[in-house]
């Protein structure tokens, strides 16, 4: 397959969101007393994707979502907080993480002349912005797709649709999406009628019979083969 419009997925693809997300947790943990050990990030993590998964499905508004996850991890606490508020801390620290996978930078480098370079990501639009800005990935990509400002997630075609239209002469079936969730890109793609490309840096198994990716990958440096570069 030959391909001219690629979509990147950030956190987990590109940015390590997994450890923005430990900084940012663990000093919002330490501010309100309570030790960031591996265990209390443990639970905020469970908790953090069960909303995001409900939200993902369509069963939960966005702004629920943003305080019931504060709410619900430090009510284990013993501590009744506002959600909103400490979300608005949690982002002043998530901002400030901007750690890129192995790979990423030189990856995008060396597409960049050979194919259109689109990023897709589920997230607060200030958040994303600025963590795309200061790492420099803003220098590749020709639009930057944010839930938050499409009024839609993935995967939904909905977003999907909205990111087709905003992409001059864009063929889909010369779109390949890359991702690490099966759940929000790989079954976005599917729903979108794309070409789906799973980073799986763990070698997860794949526990859904009704997603199966086009590729799989595990590092980045392996979509290259895929491209044909």
């Amino acid at each position: 397959m030959s391909y001219k419009t690629l979509l990147f997925d950030i956190d987990d693809t590109l940015l390590d969101f997994k450890a923005a997300e430990h900084h940012a947790i663990s000093s919002l943990m330490m501010e309100l007393g309570i030790e960031p050990s591996e265990i209390n990030i443990q639970n905020y993590s469970r908790i953090n994707q069960d909303y995001w998964s409900q939200f993902e499905k369509g069963l939960l508004a966005k702004d629920v979502l943003i305080a019931k996850r504060f709410e619900t991890f430090f009510s284990l606490h013993q501590l009744s907080v506002n959600g909103k508020e400490m979300d608005k801390k949690f982002r002043g620290n998530l901002e400030k993480g901007h750690f890129l996978i192995e790979g990423s930078l030189s990856l995008l480098e060396n597409l960049k002349s050979e194919f259109d370079l689109y990023a897709v990501t589920n997230g607060v639009a200030r958040t994303q912005h600025r963590r795309i800005n200061d790492s420099g990935l803003i220098n590749y990509f020709r639009d930057i797709f944010v839930s938050e400002e499409t009024g839609f997630q993935k995967p939904t075609k909905e977003y999907f649709d909205y990111v087709f239209e905003r992409i001059p002469e864009c063929d889909v079936n010369k779109t390949l999406i890359i991702g690490d969730s099966l759940t929000s890109d790989i079954l976005g793609g599917m729903n979108a009628g794309i070409d789906t490309c799973w980073f799986n840096p763990t070698k997860q198994k794949n526990p859904y019979s009704h997603i199966q990716p086009t590729y799989e990958i595990t590092a980045l440096d392996e979509l290259t083969a895929i491209l044909k570069i």
